[in-house]
């Protein structure tokens, strides 16, 4: 692959869990949310949360985390 990205931890992370979130339009359409993830290691589990989120329509989506 050109990226040279495809196969790597990160990448097969985005890939399990693509499509593994789901979220209600009539919770979020037209709100701001913000998403709080314990960990950002790949960002892939907040990245397909947000993806969901603004799928259902969410008008801006943040993402907090927490380190110790």
């Amino acid at each position: 692959p050109p990226d040279g990205q495809a196969g790597s931890p990160a990448e097969l992370r985005r890939v399990q869990l693509r499509g593994g979130f789901r979220a209600e339009a009539t919770a979020v359409a037209g709100r701001s949310v913000l998403v709080v993830d314990d960990v950002l290691s790949t960002g892939a589990t907040a990245d397909a949360c947000a993806r969901a989120l603004r799928l259902a329509g969410a008008r801006r989506v943040d993402v907090l985390t927490l380190t110790s």
